[in-house]
């Protein structure tokens, strides 16, 4: 309004903030902060959109993309979540498929070191769930990977390990 808040005296004629550009600027700003005021200020939670739990339609699961070199567990349900629309369906955790092929006999929790680890069942081992020794920066380590046989028995069986897992 022409007024120097900290002095309160009229604001010379040459000064910027009597330009009409800057002034409508610091009355849109004060106007937003009332706003803000009465609000109670910004929410920082988002809207959580409601999804649809995970279902994938047989016809849908024809486009799977296989793997003729055995892959993780984390690479299956990744190309499983790839066949549904992520932003309307939840989807499928490799947790869930792990739950499931643990329940179902084909993998067993096994204690080495005081550390909870996975293993395959003889029965595991025979779908196409095998151990694979893998090296990184901290030295050797066991990864579960699955073979083509395992891939399709997964797919084929999604509905009850999915069921099985809620």
């Amino acid at each position: 309004n022409g007024i120097d808040p900290l002095t309160n005296q009229s604001v010379p004629e040459g000064e910027c903030i009597n330009h009409v550009h800057i002034s409508r600027c610091l009355f849109y700003v004060s106007t937003l902060l009332g706003q803000l005021a009465e609000q109670g200020g910004l929410s920082q939670k988002k809207a959580k959109t409601v999804k649809a739990p995970f279902s994938v339609d047989p016809k849908a699961c024809k486009n799977f993309r296989f793997s003729e070199t055995p892959i993780s567990i984390s690479e299956i349900t990744k190309r499983i979540n790839e066949l549904i629309c992520p932003e309307e369906m939840e989807k499928v955790t490799y947790k869930q498929l792990l739950n499931w092929l643990i329940r179902s006999g084909f993998l067993r929790l096994t204690s080495v070191n005081g550390k909870m680890t996975r293993t395959p069942t003889s029965t595991g081992t025979a779908l196409g769930i095998l151990e694979e020794t893998r090296q990184n920066r901290r030295g050797p380590y066991t990864l579960l990977v699955y073979n083509k046989n395992a891939q399709q028995f997964i797919l084929d069986h999604l509905d009850i390990a999915i069921g099985f897992s809620t």
